[in-house]
């Protein structure tokens, strides 16, 4: 019996999902618009379902990558190094949103994916990898808590943005760029206040040890 070979070139997968973009407004992200994608590029649909084993999964998860790479292509150090914090995050998550400005449909079929429970693995994993790239692009210095809590809170201000940006019909997106604005400017407003709270409870005499020696005296 002749060996299948499953060696598939890595340069036959960008094409097929390029070629799947067309279909999956049509026909979701799946088995369907992958053989349409194989049948347009006049590719064996079995050597397609070989490029992607995991499929509609792994055709996203790919996707998003060259998203990501998109989105740093867009924001070079040059382009970033004379803005303050705010405004370097600001510019990384409008560049992530507009790298799938052209592809609106099929992003929007993919977040509908992803929010299936047996697929929020993923979509975790591709949110936590692009919001880790934009820290990782400014050259975020955060260690420790910080370096986590960086990441989780921009989580929430990417993925809330991104949600609002699908279904935005303003021009050139402007309802949404002010969205991020606001969602940005909460987040400092917070940080400035943790930082305050930080320098005050710094100043404050440690009572835990007395109030525990009043419940549990030293020689009980």
């Amino acid at each position: 019996m002749a060996k299948l070979n499953t060696d598939i070139p890595d340069d036959l997968r960008a094409p097929l999902l390029q070629a799947a973009l067309v279909h999956v407004p049509f026909e979701g992200w799946g088995d369907k618009a992958l053989a349409l994608a194989a049948q347009d590029l006049k590719i064996d649909a079995g050597l397609a379902d070989l490029a992607f084993p995991g499929g509609a999964g792994d055709m996203i998860d790919m996707l998003a990558q060259q998203q990501d790479q998109n989105m740093v292509d867009a924001c070079p150090d040059e382009a970033l190094k004379d803005l303050k914090i705010r405004q370097k995050i600001t510019r990384l998550v409008k560049s992530r949103i507009e790298a799938e400005q052209d592809i609106r449909e099929a992003a929007r079929r993919a977040v509908t994916y992803l929010a299936l429970p047996q697929n929020a693995a993923l979509g975790l994993k591709i949110l936590y990898r692009s919001v880790d790239l934009m820290w990782k692009t400014i050259h975020d210095p955060s260690t420790d808590f910080n370096y986590y809590t960086k990441r989780l809170t921009l989580s929430g201000v990417y993925s809330s943005t991104f949600l609002y940006w699908l279904n935005d019909e303003s021009e050139d997106y402007a309802e949404t760029w002010a969205f991020l604005d606001r969602r940005i400017t909460n987040v400092m407003q917070f940080e400035k206040t943790k930082a305050q709270f930080k320098r005050i409870t710094g100043k404050l005499p440690n009572i835990w040890p007395n109030i525990s020696s009043l419940r549990y005296p030293p020689n009980s």
